[in-house]
């Protein structure tokens, strides 16, 4: 019996790690979940679930696991941008990348993170301009 592509969609998104960053092909993981409940891309897109994401959505799918697809980006332990206070210019730049709206502050202003929002996706990070933005580890 199969589940009804809304429902399927659903779960398969509950399995995808919300980084939004894009690096499976899709503008997030709510639109790489969609093409997968359709059968339009396979389950080794997602770099930030690693293999272990891969094989949960292979069983929800009902395929066979693949490990992820490493020529996407590679798998990372859990992270999140800081702001380099001293270096910020306040060009907003990095807000307007965020897919999460987890920066905040305002033009010719510093910015700041909310980490409980970040998802770590480094899309803050190439528009930045003076290089003030870092990536630290954490543990969730």
């Amino acid at each position: 019996m199969s589940l009804p592509i809304d429902t399927l969609t659903e779960r398969l998104d509950r399995l995808l790690p919300q980084t939004q960053c894009g690096q499976c092909g899709y503008d997030g993981c709510r639109p790489y979940a969609e093409a997968m409940a359709r059968g339009e891309a396979g389950v080794d897109h997602c770099p930030p679930g690693g293999d272990a994401g891969a094989r949960a959505l292979a069983d929800v799918l009902g395929v066979i696991a693949l490990p992820f697809d490493r020529s996407r980006g590679e798998h990372k332990a859990p992270q999140v941008a800081v702001v380099i206070e001293a270096d910020c210019i306040g060009c907003t730049k990095c807000i307007q990348a965020c897919p999460v709206d987890a920066i905040v502050g305002g033009a010719k202003y510093m910015h700041t993170v909310i980490a409980d929002l970040c998802t770590g996706c480094e899309l803050c990070i190439p528009p930045c301009p003076v290089d003030c933005i870092a990536l630290v580890s954490v543990t969730r």
